[in-house]
């Protein structure tokens, strides 16, 4: 008994004392701020629709169902067997869009200074990671950059003076936005860090 607790200490620590390669750490750092905004993302509409009345959270949501994302324009997974199928470079590019288009827009969010200040930054430090991510993975792929990415500002009329009830349905139109875009970088980057541990399941 004693040797066998030896031998699995043994294989215990080979398996901890793997060196961790710069690459897994960028994907851990950046799955780490993307669950991080995902979570603040959900908390914002959350607290946002329980502010409203029961019959104009209905209304709104009849009216989101019918609309459409600013990111519905991206070339994109349209479910979860092509996310897998989609290699690591596809999914980190969709990614960089994604995080890129939200920089701007997040600072009309109804939060606090505080929050959307924390928002901002970790869009953009997500941003930068991501720009490196997708460097290291390129493996002679076409190039990537900054400069190929189209410079979209989502929304484009929600930025001008409108009455108290657009008002609303914009605002609840940009928060669940936020947290549908926000799950799909998550989702995206998950699956695209497993890739690295060809042994792991992946499956969504």
């Amino acid at each position: 008994m004693n040797r066998v607790i030896l031998l699995l200490s043994v294989m215990c620590v080979g398996v901890s004392s793997q060196p961790i390669t710069e690459n897994q750490r960028l994907f851990s750092i950046a799955v780490g701020r993307v669950q991080y905004l995902h979570l603040v993302a959900k908390k914002l509409f959350s607290d946002f629709e329980n502010s409203l009345q029961l019959e104009d959270q209905r209304q709104l949501n009849k009216i989101f169902l019918q609309d459409f994302c600013h990111s519905d324009y991206f070339l994109s997974p349209i479910d979860k067997h092509e996310t897998q199928r989609s290699s690591v470079l596809k999914l980190l590019s969709i990614s960089y869009r994604l995080i890129e288009s939200w920089e701007f827009s997040s600072r009309f969010l109804v939060a606090g200074f505080a929050v959307r200040t924390q928002v901002t930054s970790k869009l953009s430090e997500l941003k930068t990671g991501l720009m490196k991510l997708i460097e290291a993975n390129q493996d002679g792929a076409s190039g990537f950059s900054e400069s190929s990415v189209i410079q979209l500002t989502p929304y484009g009329n929600y930025y001008q003076s409108v009455g108290v009830d657009e008002s609303f349905r914009r605002n609840y139109e940009l928060f669940a936005c936020f947290k549908k875009d926000m799950h799909k970088v998550e989702t995206y980057l998950t699956v695209a860090k497993c890739r690295l541990s060809p042994e792991a399941n992946c499956t969504l």
